[in-house]
This record gives C-alpha cells, sequence and structure tokens, in this order.
C-alpha cells in the first residue's frame, strides 16, 4: 500500500510501534473482528517480531529470539494485516494523514502511536561510544554480550528493576557485578528504606555489589580496568563496562514533529480514550502520558490497547483513567513486591512492618487513618504474602482485628483469604485485565479445565504471576458449583502420585499388581497410572525396569530403551559423565555410528546421540557400545539426564574449583534415578557460569570456599531461573543436601511435575524448603539420605542387564516371526549423513534421492 492506493472501501488503519502493547493491539483487533473493517499495516523499528521484554534477561539464559516471540509469524500472516520489520517511520503529514517511512508513504483514516520507550542516560562527560551501552532491546543484549566477552568487571548505573535485571545479566555473562544508584536505596520508586536495605542485603549476598548515593560526574580512562567511574568527594569505581538502566523516557520524537500535544514531562498527551490532540491518533503504553503521568509496566499498556481497539470497533470502551502500578518480581532470584501506596504518602496512614534481619527479610502493610483498609504494601524476601494483600488492596476487603497477622510469619494467625471473599469485580490477571467475574463466566460456559480456562481469557497467559490464584479461584468455582474437584491419578486409583509414594514405602509394595489389588479399582490399569506407578516402583526399590514384571508397566521409550523418533527409529545415547570422554571413547561411538550408518548428533548435554537405529539393532549396538566401556544414559527416561560442566580449575584459568572432577562424581552418583520427571544437573567452576547451571534442576558453582548450591531451575518449555540454597559448602555437605533435596521431590512431587514447577507449588516456598532439607524440620533427613542409598546400590545398567537374558531380548524384534528391519523406513542423504525419514515425507521426495 502507499499514497495511490486506493483498491479497497475499508479504512486503512496503520500502527506505529510493535512492542508488546502494540502487538497486544494487534491481537484484540483480529478478535473482535476488526479486518472486516479495516486494513492495518504495522511498523516495527526493531528487525524482530514482538517479543517478551519482561522476560528479556532470558536471552542470557539460552532463549532465543523465536522462544520470546509473543506470537508465531502466522500472527501476521492474517490476511489484512502487514507487518513491516526494520522499518521506522520517519515523518507524520497529518495534514494528508500519511506516515512517511523508507519504504515510502502509506496513508491512513486512523493512526495508533505505540512506540514506547527509549533508555535514558544521564548527560555524563565521556559517556559516549563503547561506555554507553544500554538494557532495552535484544540488539542491546548482543551487543552487552559481545561487550563482555574481553570483560572482568561490569557495572550498572541505575537501581531500579531494569537496572537489577541489568545487573543479573552480567553476573549470568560471568562478569563481577555492581550496581551503581544515585538514590540512598534500590528501586527508590517501589520500595522504602528498610525495604531498600534488606534488597541491598539479599543482593549483596549474591555477590553484587552495590553503590548508593552516588552520581557518576565523569567518565575517564582507567589504570585497571577500561574505564573509570568517578563520583564526588574524589571516590571512583573502575570497570571493563558500563550499562545505563537510569529510567526510561517516553518515544515522542514523531509526535513532537508532527506538532501533537505533548504531556509536560513528556509522553504524547492523550484524554481517557487514549486520545490525542488530533482525534484520528491514538497513542497507548509507554509513549502516551494520561494526566501528564508515564506508565511503565505492561498491564496499563494493555489496558490502553484493548480500550483503543475496542474503540476502533465501534464498540462502548472503559475509559482509561489510570492503572495500579502494583508489581511483583524476582529480581536476581530474590522477592520483591510494592502494592498501591507502598510510601504510606496518604494523609493519616499508619504502617505495621515485619523486620528480619538474620535472613535480610522485609515486609510493610499500609492502612487507612481508621485502621479499616489496607492501602499499600512492601515485600523483600518473600512474595507468598503478595496475592492475599493485593486482594486486599483493590477490593476493600475488610481487615482482620489485627491486620499485622496479614504480614508475620506464615502460621502466625493469619486468616486464610479464600477465594469465596473476592468479588467478582476482583482482578485476578492484571496483564489480561480478567476479573474473577470474567473467570466464572467461562466455567459457566464450559470451560471444565484450567487449560482451557486460560485460553479462553487469557488469564495467566502473560507474566504468570496469578496461575497461583488463577488455580484457586478456579478449584473454589467448581466446588461451589457442585463439581468435585477429582485430584486421582486415573480411573484406576484415587489417589494423588504422592499418595500412592507414600502407600508404596510404607507397606513396602513393589509390584503394580499388588497396588492395584488393596488400594486401585480394575484390573489392568491405564496409559496414566501405569507409568507413574512404574517410575514411583523405581525411585523407591530400583529394580530394573527390564523384569517381566515391571516392563509392561513402561511407557515406549523406557520399554525399548531408546527414544522413538517421529519416523519409527530409534536414538541411542551412551551416558558421558560429565561430557568427559577419552579418545579411545570417541572412537568407539564413531565405529558404532559408522557401521550402523547413524546420524550423530552432540546434544546440549555434553553428549552423542546416534540417530537412525532400527529396532532389531538396538541390542547389537549396545553390546558393542558397553563392551567400549559406556552405559545407558538413559536419555529415554524419567531420570538423571546429564551432568553438565566446564574445564573447571585443571584447565582454565578462571576455575576455582574442579568442576569436572565434581560432575563426574554427581552423575555417578544419580545416575539411574528415577523421578516424576527428567533432571539435568550442571557444575561450573567459577561464577562465569560456562555450564550454565542456574538453569537446571541441580545447579553447582564453584567458590574460593566451596560450592553454591542452586535447585529447581528449568531451561525447557516453561524456564525458570534456579535459586540459590546453600553457599560455599564442602564436598560432603553438597552431597548430603542434594540426595534430601532430590528424595523429597520424588516423595512429593506430582506426576510429571518438574522441580522447577514443584517447587513454586511449595506452600513456604524456597525458605519452607529450606528448613526440610538444612534444618531437617520434618526429622526426615537420615530417612531420605537412606533411600538414595538403596537406589543407588541397586543400580545395574539396564542395557547391560537385558542382553544377559535371551528372553529379555526377544522384544527387539521388528517382526515376531522374522529376523530383520521395517521395510517401510526410507532413509535420504543430509549434509553427508543418512536420515530416515517418515511416509509422509518420502512423498514429497523424488525416488532417485532415496538411499
Amino acid at each position: 500500500m502507499n499514497s495511490t492506493d486506493t483498491s479497497t472501501d475499508q479504512q486503512r488503519l496503520i500502527i506505529i510501534g510493535n512492542g508488546m502493547v502494540g502487538h497486544h493491539c494487534v491481537e484484540q483487533l483480529i478478535d473482535r473482528g476488526a479486518l472486516a473493517q479495516y486494513r492495518v499495516h504495522v511498523f516495527s523499528e526493531e528487525p524482530l517480531r514482538a517479543y517478551d521484554r519482561v522476560h528479556l534477561s532470558e536471552y542470557f539464559t539460552g532463549r532465543d529470539a523465536e522462544s520470546l516471540a509473543l506470537s508465531g509469524a502466522e500472527l501476521y500472516q492474517t490476511p489484512g494485516v502487514t507487518l513491516h520489520l526494520g522499518v521506522p517511520v520517519l515523518e507524520i503529514d497529518r495534514e494528508r494523514r500519511e506516515v512517511i517511512t523508507a519504504e515510502g508513504s502509506f496513508p491512513y483514516d486512523q493512526l495508533v502511536l505505540a512506540s514506547g520507550s527509549y533508555p535514558f542516560v544521564p548527560p555524563i562527560e565521556g559517556a559516549e561510544g563503547d561506555s554507553r551501552l544500554v538494557y532495552r532491546t535484544l540488539a542491546d543484549l548482543d551487543t552487552i554480550q559481545a561487550a563482555a566477552k574481553s570483560a572482568r568487571r561490569g557495572v550498572v548505573v541505575g537501581g531500579g528493576l531494569l537496572g537489577l535485571e541489568a545487573a543479573n545479566a552480567l553476573k549470568s555473562l560471568g562478569l563481577e557485578a555492581h550496581v551503581v544508584e544515585f538514590a540512598p536505596r534500590l528501586m527508590p520508586v517501589q520500595l522504602d528504606d528498610h525495604g531498600g536495605l534488606a534488597l541491598k542485603a539479599q543482593i549483596e549476598a549474591l555477590g553484587v555489589s552495590v553503590h548508593l548515593s552516588r552520581g557518576t560526574q565523569s567518565i575517564t580512562p582507567g589504570s585497571e580496568y577500561r574505564y573509570r567511574m568517578n563520583f564526588a568527594g574524589d571516590e571512583f569505581l573502575e570497570t571493563d563496562l558500563i550499562v545505563f538502566s537510569a529510567g526510561i523516557r517516553p518515544q515522542d520524537a514523531i509526535a513532537k514533529q508532527c506538532g501533537l500535544e505533548l504531556g509536560p514531562r513528556g509522553g504524547v498527551a492523550i484524554d481517557s480514550q487514549c486520545r490525542t490532540s488530533d482525534p484520528a491518533i491514538y497513542a497507548i503504553g509507554e509513549c502516551a502520558a494520561w494526566n501528564g503521568g508515564i506508565f511503565g509496566l505492561v498491564a496499563p499498556g494493555y489496558q490502553m490497547a484493548r480500550s483503543v481497539a475496542t474503540q476502533l470497533c465501534g464498540e462502548d470502551s472503559e475509559p482509561f483513567m489510570g492503572a495500579d502500578m502494583s508489581t511483583k518480581l524476582k529480581l536476581l532470584g530474590v522477592d520483591v513486591g510494592s502494592i498501591g501506596d507502598a510510601h504510606g504518602a496518604t494523609a493519616g496512614s499508619r504502617s505495621y512492618r515485619f523486620i528480619d534481619e538474620a535472613n535480610a527479610s522485609y515486609r510493610r502493610l499500609v492502612v487507612s487513618a481508621d485502621g479499616k483498609q489496607a492501602i499499600g504494601a512492601v515485600l523483600v524476601g518473600d512474595n507468598s504474602y503478595y496475592d492475599t494483600l493485593l486482594q486486599y488492596v483493590q477490593n476493600g476487603i475488610k481487615l482482620p482485628a489485627d491486620p499485622s497477622c496479614l504480614i508475620l510469619p506464615q502460621g502466625e494467625g493469619a486468616p486464610a483469604l479464600g477465594a469465596d471473599a473476592l468479588p467478582d469485580t476482583a482482578t485476578i490477571c492484571s496483564c489480561h485485565n480478567v476479573s474473577k467475574g470474567a473467570i466464572c463466566s467461562a466455567i459457566d460456559a464450559g470451560c471444565g479445565d484450567l487449560a482451557g480456562l486460560k485460553a479462553c481469557t487469557k488469564a495467566a497467559t502473560g507474566c504468570g504471576g496469578c496461575s497461583a490464584l488463577l488455580k484457586q479461584v478456579f478449584e473454589h468455582e467448581l466446588t461451589a458449583r457442585g463439581v468435585v474437584v477429582d485430584k486421582s491419578l486415573c480411573e484406576h486409583f484415587a489417589y494423588t502420585r504422592q499418595e500412592l509414594y507414600g502407600i508404596v514405602r510404607v507397606e513396602g509394595i513393589e509390584s503394580f499388581e499388588a497396588l492395584l489389588a488393596k488400594h486401585g479399582r480394575g484390573h489392568v490399569g491405564c496409559d496414566i497410572c501405569k507409568p507413574a506407578v512404574g517410575s514411583i516402583l523405581a525411585s523407591c526399590w530400583n529394580r530394573s525396569i527390564t523384569d517381566p514384571a515391571l516392563v509392561p508397566l513402561q511407557d515406549t521409550n523406557d520399554t525399548f530403551m531408546a527414544n522413538m523418533q517421529k519416523n519409527g527409529t530409534y536414538s541411542v545415547v551412551p551416558r558421558i559423565p560429565g561430557g568427559e570422554i577419552t579418545p579411545d571413547g570417541l572412537l568407539a561411538i564413531g565405529a558404532v555410528a559408522k557401521k550402523y550408518d547413524l546420524y550423530t548428533k552432540i546434544t546440549g548435554g555434553q553428549r552423542i546421540d546416534l540417530f537412525g537405529a532400527q529396532l532389531h539393532e538396538l541390542p547389537d549396538i549396545w553390546a558393542e557400545l558397553i563392551a567400549a566401556g559406556f552405559e545407558t544414559g538413559h536419555a529415554y527416561g524419567k531420570s538423571l539426564r546429564t551432568v553438565k560442566s566446564c574445564v573447571g580449575s585443571t584447565w582454565c584459568r578462571y576455575g576455582v574449583q574442579d568442576s569436572v572432577a565434581m560432575a563426574l562424581l554427581l552423575e555417578d552418583r544419580y545416575k539411574g534415578l528415577r523421578s516424576p520427571h527428567k533432571i539435568k544437573f550442571a557444575v561450573s567452576g567459577c561464577t562465569r557460569e560456562c555450564a550454565e547451571a542456574q538453569s537446571k534442576d541441580v545447579g553447582v558453582i564453584a567458590t574460593e570456599n566451596g560450592w553454591n548450591l542452586y535447585v529447581a531451575g528449568n531451561g525447557g518449555m516453561r524456564p525458570r531461573h534456579a535459586e540459590l540454597f546453600a553457599t560455599d559448602l564442602d564436598d560432603a555437605t553438597l552431597i548430603r543436601y542434594i540426595d534430601r533435596f532430590l528424595m523429597f521431590y520424588v516423595r512429593t512431587a506430582d506426576r510429571l511435575q518438574r522441580t522447577s514447577v514443584w517447587r513454586e507449588s511449595l506452600e513456604g516456598g524456597l525458605d519452607y524448603l529450606k528448613e526440610v532439607i538444612i534444618d531437617d524440620s520434618l526429622n526426615l533427613a537420615a530417612e531420605l539420605e537412606a533411600q538414595m542409598q538403596l537406589v543407588i546400590d541397586r543400580y545395574e545398567c539396564e542395557w547391560a542387564n537385558a542382553l544377559k537374558d535371551p528372553e529379555k531380548l526377544k522384544r527387539f524384534r521388528t517382526f515376531v516371526n522374522q529376523q530383520g528391519g521395517d521395510p517401510d523406513i526410507q532413509f535420504v542423504e543430509e549434509r553427508g549423513q543418512r536420515r530416515p525419514i517418515s511416509a509422509a515425507e518420502l512423498q514429497l521426495i523424488p525416488a532417485e534421492e532415496v538411499v
């Protein structure tokens, strides 16, 4: 489309900006059927589709741009929508109603400004070129990552939300991280003085240095590091890398250029309908100034986007009258929450405070002058109180007689605030403005499971912070409607996985048949309970899954002790502990791969996958691998997969401990442990974190004094940073804590529940887990350690076991009555290796290319 395009009767709508808010506006327009009325063109300065800036720091832990994207590319292939990536709008001609870009001019009938904001860099002498890095876009992160390769120390200027995220990013890149803040406390907008002190203590305990009340006057060349940051009073700090995160400014240059009215502190002035001074132009998100204020959170921007989309579709819209700026965060693994009037600025307000200096934990509750209403709160160190306090503040719920009980340690008299206490107007999901009433309506309309409810209402699909509250409301509402919330494992067992585990251990049950006969219903079980019970039996007693009584409980992968691929072949993954392998071992794997013409691939867990093996070939392949000294890598099981490691102090000049030796010890100890879901470890030899331990279920990072232990991370479909659990541990204590952690997880987790999800579901959070594992609050430590020792003592390579028994090997026949492979499996040549193809792919490939 250009200025001469008059080929349609549809109105022309242009959206400038494809950040989170601009993207949400496009989604809302499509959902509301606006494409029958408009042809939509979206312009983005960035070369990438809209991505999740809330989780931007996860880019440094392995997430790529595509996984951060807010939608698939197909959304912008919807007929009537055109996305222009890497095409900034240079000018708006309001008189002619067109925007000018490098691609030409584009007319509009309606225009939405969603240009967002840009990082503010204070006017500091010397802050230019390489010393002027910012933390805002994926391109910025690429620049920071490149600069970090030749750096030892990094400094972030700014101790707000983004500044602390940037500090975490520098730390994850292996730099010594520092934060310089002009104000006398961290996060000065969200936290009070006590909260700032608690946050500072927690962050410094994680190895990030904090410098408060420091204004950088100039940046000059350093003597020991690349730059010197000069402060007042002849103080200075030297560093190799400086990232500015001192706040944001609205991206309003194009609005200024075309003469739109601006707010007193910048931003495009809007009314309660998000209209600018030009009735044909709207502004939403961080570029918009309502009542003179800018809203720097995604939820208010989404609210504006919904309002504008509704108006463009000719529907009545709720006016935008400001937004709740309450926020719940996790910064460097530290919980931080700020609700309402967190500073107690309301006249006559009173505060209750709980200060735990030993654990650097702080909670403040602000109440009205009459003591009847909660109006604000601050939380540092434990956000388990957040959802309850937020609902009290937002919905004017009557306070208990002693309001302080709401912030006292759990179990000291705080009344439970159930879902029934929330009015229908209570906001459950602030990102998508989903109320309790909307959730109830969705349930009444037929949403009978949590996944369906999320898809219908979009609740908990933004930042995810409301997931626990959504589940609570959902289950309460089902119960209120007379629907029994069934937590049974399946139709055969009216127990949860955790309850079944307890029964198996206490009664010493070692077979599925005995468990079903005594505690179940029916005679054969199903695809849900059989693998779950098989996993429980293996976790408790670690008998070989190749035993005839246990084989029927396994799924396909466990049955054949190999991962079935989409083309009907299998992958073979020998264990390579810690990623360490001898030249002879490499040659042996290479010889097997060559002999059986297998496709080879190095995995992310430092192992070698051999793909394309047919069922009848598996015993022969494993016989050769075992003869060469290898064991099964359990890539097919819900068990320990890998222990990734760097080269540690043996080779690396930064290493402070022998990470390879520790990785070997851990992998040898826990190989074969069956669990509710797969488990991954990593061991890094220093804080540069080359093994990416903080994205693993169990992460171990070397210090000068021992090992720091991180738990419950996950780098998969639902990424979550592991949390620092204990510091400076000696080898024996580290092993003891891991034993207890793993067995407690095995004992209490739900079926197919990752450690990350399990940890989030624990009442009391990380503190409770520390009490159980470190302080032995449940008097379980000795029992958990003994259970782990039993699993270790009974370990046997499952393939070695199978190869000794001709009866067990009969399972590895493609056809019962003949030898040989499956004639339907065909192969093609791909990048120098043979790859099997599916029947569907075969139809698309010329016959001469099939080998």
